[in-house]
């Protein structure tokens, strides 16, 4: 008995002495920490962009042969984590479509900066900046973001007919992709009010709403995005939320002679051709329309078989009371009743 009390107290003993001095550094001894200085980055579409990463540490060198920095790009629902660029010396490796896109920038001893070439939307998105040296692991995370325009979308078949993997291909069929919650936020405080609940690249479903109103929430509700929350991806079918970039091209509606030619949608599609264009797409018109003040009050034919038009100086007959872009319908395709908008892509 004796000897079996003297064998658990000499265990607890050893136990409590490991807990007192523990085999590995706390966080609090961590000699290692990274810093990204700026919580967004905004760029342009095409351009490029650094995220800034910085190493703060007691030891003077850096990059050595055991250190491992690493760029991933964090899920809309932060659930998941994308490769972009890992880095170990003088070897570097980069992921996926980020290939040939992505480089530390190292501008000295301390710099694990990710530099981005030719930004493209889908890039768009949180970043995480890991740097691992020893037992010392630190990171932080820094936002890529564009200027660009949200819009509300609906396919011809109408309202609430998408579901989530409907809604990301409607967007990209549109020369955008599914805007997120910070996208339709900015959108909301620059007074974008719709009142059909759309998709947003996490999986919810929200709307905002500047102008309180009894279909949209209630009269006595206040200004905001309304939240429906998560909602199943392949079951669940409301509009979307696209968001979409200025690109290097031309827009513009096309002229054919002194008389205005009306169109069908294939005249439309093969008018543009013959022009050296292709018929735009309705991301192209919204981007034309909010980033660069493109004005016309002809209604015209767009890649999807819809007719728009882009006024940004309101006016009678055209769009008297707000800038927009006004939606005149999906109409029969043989119907020569419009017009055709165009885009020419910039090398």
């Amino acid at each position: 008995m004796i000897t079996l009390i003297s064998i658990a107290l000499l265990s607890l003993s050893l136990a409590d002495s490991l807990s007192l001095n523990p085999i590995y550094a706390s966080d609090e001894e961590s000699h290692l920490a990274v810093e990204t200085k700026q919580a967004k980055i905004t760029t342009i579409r095409g351009g490029n962009a650094i995220l800034p990463c910085r190493l703060d540490r007691d030891i003077d060198s850096f990059g050595g042969n055991t250190m491992r920095i690493k760029w991933t790009k964090l899920s809309p629902d932060l659930s998941k984590e994308i490769d972009v660029l890992v880095a170990m010396g003088f070897h570097k490796k980069s992921y996926g479509s980020f290939q040939g896109r992505v480089k530390l920038q190292e501008s000295d001893e301390n710099d694990a900066s990710l530099v981005f070439s030719e930004v493209k939307l889908e890039d768009v998105g949180k970043y995480k900046c890991e740097v691992i040296d020893g037992m010392d692991d630190a990171t932080d995370v820094v936002s890529l973001e564009l200027t660009g325009v949200v819009f509300p979308y609906s396919p011809r078949l109408g309202r609430y007919n998408l579901n989530y993997h409907d809604a990301e291909k409607a967007c990209l069929d549109q020369d955008a992709v599914v805007a997120n919650f910070d996208q339709l936020y900015e959108a909301w405080k620059d007074g974008f009010d719709w009142c059909n609940a759309g998709w947003l690249n996490d999986g919810s479903v929200q709307y905002p709403i500047t102008n309180p109103r009894g279909p949209c929430g209630g009269n006595s509700t206040v200004p905001g995005v309304r939240n429906y929350g998560l909602r199943d991806k392949t079951k669940s079918r409301y509009d979307v939320f696209c968001f979409t970039s200025h690109f290097k091209g031309r827009f513009y509606y096309l002229h054919t002679g002194f008389n205005m030619t009306k169109f069908t949608y294939d005249e439309a599609v093969q008018a543009c051709e013959n022009d050296g264009s292709e018929i735009a797409k309705v991301g192209q018109m919204f981007a034309a329309w909010k980033l660069l003040g493109y004005d016309r009050c002809d209604a015209g034919w767009l890649a999807d078989g819809s007719v728009r038009y882009p006024i940004s100086n309101p006016r009678r007959r055209c769009s008297p009371t707000e800038a927009a872009v006004r939606f005149v319908g999906f109409p029969d395709k043989k119907h020569k009743l419009f017009g055709v908008y165009c885009f020419q892509a910039f090398d």
